[in-house]
């Protein structure tokens, strides 16, 4: 190929391919810059003879990439670097920098910049809408986003607000969307410092996983950790509703260990990480127990930690399918981690309230025709209660409280004919019906 055509090859490439050129001399001064180039950086006729930092605006976002290119220069050397840029604009890019020192000519440099923000904000988003975890897996691994899974010893978490269904009818759209992002912001900062991925929400509630995508084999330890720290976490979450309006929020976890099928699930055209299997529907099971302001972890998930437990209860139910009955406990405390606890003082009703109340069937069907009991005792927080009641109850059984509205509760203590129960959804009128009784 002649000279002049291989010549104005060159040029037309340069001039029309989509990373940014720039030839500089020795000192740095610019001698070229294609089209690219100077779309990106604002360059126009007299920027030629200028040095390529000078033409960039002096922002703090720029100050990586604007000396990059003066140790390139004084240094005589070949650099390559990540580096963000803001334009005149205000625009922020991500690029990807190459400068090449080459000998020619007594000395010149080729600086070559890829745009990757684009990249970045594909990445960014897929982070957001999975989780970094489940992101780094997909990209990085060879076959990371192919069909297929493989069974794994892990820890599940579920966690739920309670209540929450009920305060949804009550407040706007827009109220309740903002209530859950800070709520969900402050809970997943937990579940990452704790090595914990995040599978989905579950409406207000969260599906969380230990030991994998990544392997951990202090999953069983880190859960419950993270679990402790999410409860303590309500506080703020709280205090920052009550300085915006909103209601307070409680919260209930629940955790079970075991094997998992964990893995891409779905279609070529649709799929989604996900995990499956016994462990976690016993985790499901094992969360539907709690009230707020409580952790429960099955005894599979006690047998794999080692550090000292503060358990202030004990219970057991029997799974679908068991069997034998499974054992779960109420932690308060892991080594030095422990939860904020608020003990509850009781008050004696002066006006005990006779009402009629059903026991509900798993977390749905009302069974029977009803019992009668009478409130004898509320809390100061009006959160527990004493029902007297010669009705058969089980402890964490959830029932039914009919005080001119459908007052939820669970019953989280049974001696004799006292019941201790926890509301879990309060009616319009509670307020009102709570202050009766005093």
């Amino acid at each position: 190929m002649p000279d002049d055509m291989r010549e104005k090859l060159l040029a037309y490439v340069f001039a029309n391919m989509g990373d940014a050129v720039c030839i500089t001399a020795k000192n740095g001064a610019i001698h070229y810059a294609n089209t690219s180039a100077a779309k990106l950086f604002g360059f126009g006729e007299s920027s030629e003879g200028r040095k390529i930092w000078e033409v960039i605006p002096f922002t703090e976002k720029n100050d990586t990439l604007i000396q990059l290119f003066i140790d390139a220069v004084k240094e005589g050397r070949n650099i390559r670097s990540l580096a963000s840029y803001e334009n005149n604009d205000g625009q922020i890019f991500r690029l990807h920098v190459s400068v090449t020192y080459m000998t020619d000519n007594g000395g010149i440099f080729a600086v070559v910049i890829r745009d990757l923000t684009e990249l970045f904000r594909v990445n960014s988003a897929f982070e957001r809408y999975t989780s970094p975890e489940i992101a780094k897996f997909v990209l990085s691994t060879p076959g990371g986003e192919k069909q297929g899974g493989s069974v794994r010893d892990v820890t599940i978490l579920m966690s739920d607000l309670r209540g929450f269904t009920a305060l949804s009818t009550k407040l706007p759209a827009d109220t309740l969307i903002t209530i859950l992002n800070h709520y969900f912001e402050e809970m997943i900062a937990v579940i990452q410092r704790w090595k914990g991925t995040l599978i989905e929400f579950l409406g207000d509630g969260i599906f969380v996983v230990f030991g994998a995508p990544n392997d951990d084999e202090d999953h069983a330890e880190h859960a419950l950790s993270c679990a402790l720290e999410m409860e303590n976490s309500m506080k703020s979450v709280n205090e920052w509703n009550a300085l915006n309006g909103y209601p307070s929020l409680e919260m209930g976890i629940g955790i079970n260990s075991g094997p998992a099928v964990v893995g891409n699930i779905g279609s070529e055209e649709r799929m989604k990480y996900g995990c499956m299997g016994e462990t976690v529907n016993l985790a499901g099971r094992v969360e539907t127990f709690t009230v707020g302001g409580q952790v429960y972890i099955s005894e599979r998930t006690r047998a794999k930690i080692s550090a000292e437990l503060l358990i202030t209860d004990e219970q057991s139910f029997m799974p679908k399918g068991a069997a034998s009955p499974m054992k779960i406990f109420a932690v308060e405390g892991l080594g030095a981690i422990h939860m904020a606890h608020k003990e509850y003082v009781m008050r004696d009703t002066v006006r005990p309230a006779e009402v009629k109340f059903f026991t509900i069937a798993g977390s749905k069907s009302v069974e029977g025709e009803g019992h009668t009991g009478r409130v004898v005792k509320v809390s100061a927080d009006e959160k527990y209660a004493v029902l007297e009641s010669d009705a058969h109850v089980e402890a964490m059984q959830n029932i039914l409280i009919d005080i001119g509205g459908s007052l939820y509760a669970k019953a989280v203590k049974v001696s004799g004919r006292e019941i201790t129960i926890c509301f879990t959804s309060k009616p319009d009128g509670f307020n009102d019906w709570a202050k009766s009784l005093f």
